[in-house]
């Protein structure tokens, strides 16, 4: 049965069930198609569940289409970000599986039961979205890819969908990295590479992805350069050495092309003189990174 609360607080123990969060900015065209599937979907379910919306400083009615009565609702103030509304939700969550989904519509939440199926067996399920159905816009897709791909090198893990919006998450692993999570759209990236260089169960599951309902309040370039940003610097935090060494040994190549083609030209061909000064700067900047990434790993590993 449903929670029909307005209000909660975080709570020590953790009872079985599911607390679905969902972060709302302005979504009034949405949210009550949105909320009413869901409410019939988990009805549909012998689990106990409630469903927690987080009005993260919306300026248009999203908060006064959400009943009260059959949700509980927590406001911002101000608009904190999709990051800081998934915390804030997570937080008041009473149940030990959380679920997030977006209110835009763009999610079938109707796959939630059958998401919560594998959580016995796995810390995270993620609904990745590789169906048959897939509604991403094309200016999202190249970066969407660079993005994959540099994810699936540093993390050394194929990922599927690095950042879904519909997840079932172990609530205790959520908590065990929430001093990590940004306060933007980069929750989801963070979650799935600390989960996957940790060794903790994931498993993905494919499936559709909906136009959305509304203007999208992602901002491509600007996202896309803190999606990178932000998966370098989590790498560094859990893995370092996946970063230090390449960038070690391309600064020691550098070195020895840098030194090896000027002294022969100079030497044979009696062209520009060698440069040794670059050379050593070079090789020395290699050194010191691949020392600077072995003194993270050994940190990282002691604090383990």
């Amino acid at each position: 049965m449903a929670s029909l609360s307005q209000q909660g607080n975080t709570v020590s123990e953790s009872p079985s069930g599911i607390s679905v969060v969902i972060p709302c900015y302005n979504e009034e065209n949405a949210i009550v198609e949105v909320l009413d599937q869901l409410l019939e979907t988990l009805e549909k379910g012998d689990v106990p569940f409630e469903i927690i919306t987080v009005n993260d400083g919306s300026t248009d009615r999203t908060a006064e289409q959400i009943d009260p009565q059959r949700f509980r609702i927590v406001n911002h103030e101000t608009n904190m970000g999709y990051g800081a509304a998934l915390k804030t939700g997570a937080s008041h969550a009473k149940y030990d599986c959380i679920v997030i989904t977006d209110a835009d519509g763009t999610y079938p939440n109707e796959m939630i039961l059958e998401l919560y199926q594998y959580f016995k067996d796995y810390e995270m399920v993620v609904g990745a979205r590789v169906g048959e159905k897939v509604k991403i816009p094309l200016i999202r897709r190249p970066p969407k890819w660079v993005i994959n791909q540099l994810a699936n090198y540093l993390s050394g893990h194929k990922i599927p969908d690095i950042n879904s919006g519909l997840r079932v998450i172990d609530k205790k692993l959520f908590n065990k990295y929430k001093h990590y999570y940004p306060d933007g759209f980069s929750l989801t990236t963070t979650i799935t590479l600390a989960s996957l260089v940790n060794h903790h169960r994931v498993k993905y599951i494919p499936i559709n992805y909906h136009h959305r309902i509304g203007n999208s309040k992602i901002k491509p370039i600007r996202d896309t350069l803190n999606f990178v940003s932000l998966i370098v610097r989590t790498i560094i935090y859990f893995e370092p050495l996946k970063v230090f060494i390449p960038l070690s040994v391309g600064l020691f190549l550098a070195s020895f092309l840098v030194g090896s083609s000027t002294l022969v030209l100079e030497k044979f061909f009696g062209i520009g003189k060698f440069m040794d000064v670059t050379t050593v700067l070079l090789m020395l900047s290699s050194i010191q990174l691949f020392a600077v990434g072995a003194l993270a790993d050994l940190i990282n590993k002691r604090m383990r």
